[in-house]
């Protein structure tokens, strides 16, 4: 007897829905969002699970993953189509949000996305952390730029190379060391973030 799951996740649990193919719902209820305890509880239809559908979300790649390691066939579908699916439901549950993944499941309506590899995915938040860095980098040179100019002290345009070196002669030539003392702590901050962005 083939089976379909609907899996609708949150950060600390995930509500299950089994049903056979004729819709009975054969199972309901939650387990902890981690791979572990989900290929636990599926071990029951081993065998019998036809399709698995998990919404997609930040945790979804990583069950996805998990669940397809251990021999489970699972798809990761596209949220604005499953919502418009879903809302057509009298109540919006979590419980009832499962039972429509699984119908989805069940009827093959459904719009799967592209789950990325794990060389993908590391490569993806490489570059998120890289871009976190250099924007907490053009943070700090604004806010510096800004101090500077309630005192009359204009950075101007200059390469970033040469920032650091431009703020130490403004303040130098400004002969204020209690602005001298407010700024320096913000351009190690700021040499800080751009060793780190250049390293990663």
């Amino acid at each position: 007897m083939d089976v379909f799951i609907g899996l609708d996740v949150s950060l600390s649990k995930t509500s299950v829905c089994v049903v056979d193919r004729d819709g009975m719902v054969l199972w309901q209820g939650k387990v902890a969002s981690e791979p572990g305890p989900l290929i636990a509880l599926l071990a029951e239809w081993s065998g019998a699970i036809a399709l698995a559908g998990i919404e997609a979300c930040p945790l979804s790649e990583w069950l996805h993953r998990g669940l397809r390691e251990a021999g489970i066939p699972v798809v990761c579908i596209e949220v604005r189509h499953a919502q418009r699916f879903l809302s057509t439901r009298p109540v919006k549950t979590d419980r009832n949000d499962a039972r429509g993944i699984a119908d989805m499941m069940r009827l093959g309506h459904y719009r799967p996305v592209h789950v990325k590899s794990p060389a993908a995915q590391a490569m993806r938040t490489t570059l998120a952390v890289r871009m976190q860095l250099v924007a907490a980098q053009l943070q700090i040179e604004n806010t510096i730029r800004g101090l500077l100019k309630v005192y009359g002290l204009k950075i101007g345009a200059i390469h970033r190379n040469r920032f650091a070196a431009r703020v130490t002669d403004l303040l130098g030539m400004a002969s204020l060391p209690e602005l001298a003392a407010a700024i320096e702590p913000l351009l190690r901050i700021r040499e800080k973030h751009a060793r780190r962005a250049k390293s990663v």
